[in-house]
């Protein structure tokens, strides 16, 4: 804490522009999205409506010798890109996971209607918030909402949750496991950014990365440097059963080993 001594002289030096300064980092410390969780709001000891499962599994990837891997998609369905996605997995007969946001599937439901059919969908919050900087109602809301629209528009409930940005705080864990959801971050992930003009080096990069049980991370929602990966799936997806991979859904990926970790 800033001391009523130091604050004075912070004042007197360099008027309440310095003063404020150097007291925002502690003021952060206790009452930003970074703080301590001192009342357990962003860390809860547990839930508060009552016991579930008790534990949350979250991985990064599986460990199996099985040359399965699970494609992800983050943040659509969005017209332009989805639709590009989901025929180029088509074209190809493969799987993916796609994690959705929900006022964007509740607002191009028309455009997805079906075509989820052969792919898993998990919870990405109903507006892509960031998860780690929000209690437990707030967080429920995000995931019941995003819950919802699933079971509606696609005709099954989710099971799997990724929390925007990978960032997980208590109250997220406490709530996925309420939901009954395993937690699902990545442990490889599409670099677009070093492949703009290099779309050869984008289906190569992705093959040579791929390990059996690997989580890969891509977007169908973005700028446009992530357009090289959309334009290039079918090489990509072909890659990578060139070397012997076959594409699964995360859930399949889990039932044919053991998740990286448990929290």
């Amino acid at each position: 804490m800033v001391s009523r001594r130091e604050l004075v002289r912070l004042l007197a030096a360099g008027g309440v522009g310095a003063a404020a300064a150097v007291a925002a980092p502690k003021v952060r410390a206790l009452f930003g999205p970074d703080r301590l969780p001192l009342d357990g709001g962003y860390a809860p000891a547990g839930n508060e409506l009552g016991w579930h499962r008790g534990a949350v599994r979250v991985l990064w990837h599986v460990t199996t010798d099985k040359p399965l891997i699970a494609l992800t998609f983050d943040d659509g369905p969005e017209p332009d890109w989805t639709p590009r996605v989901l025929d180029a997995l088509d074209a190809l007969d493969a799987k993916a996971t796609f994690f959705v946001v929900g006022e964007r599937l509740e607002r191009n439901a028309a455009l997805v209607r079906g075509r989820y059919a052969r792919h898993e969908v998990g919870n990405h919050t109903w507006a892509h918030k960031d998860l780690a900087q929000r209690d437990e109602k707030r967080v429920r809301d995000q995931l019941r909402r995003c819950h919802d629209a699933i079971a509606e528009h696609v005709g099954r409930p989710p099971t799997l949750l990724r929390p925007p940005w990978g960032h997980l705080g208590g109250s997220t864990l406490t709530v996925a496991e309420e939901f009954g959801y395993d937690v699902v971050m990545w442990s490889q992930r599409m670099r677009e950014n070093l492949f703009v003009k290099d779309p050869g080096g984008i289906v190569a990069d992705t093959a040579e990365q791929a390990r059996p049980g690997a989580v890969i991370l891509a977007h169908d929602v973005g700028p446009e440097d992530r357009l090289v990966c959309i334009a290039n799936l079918k090489g990509i997806v072909t890659g990578l059963r060139d070397r012997g991979f076959e594409l699964v859904t995360v859930s399949e990926l889990l039932a044919a080993g053991q998740p990286a970790t448990t929290a």
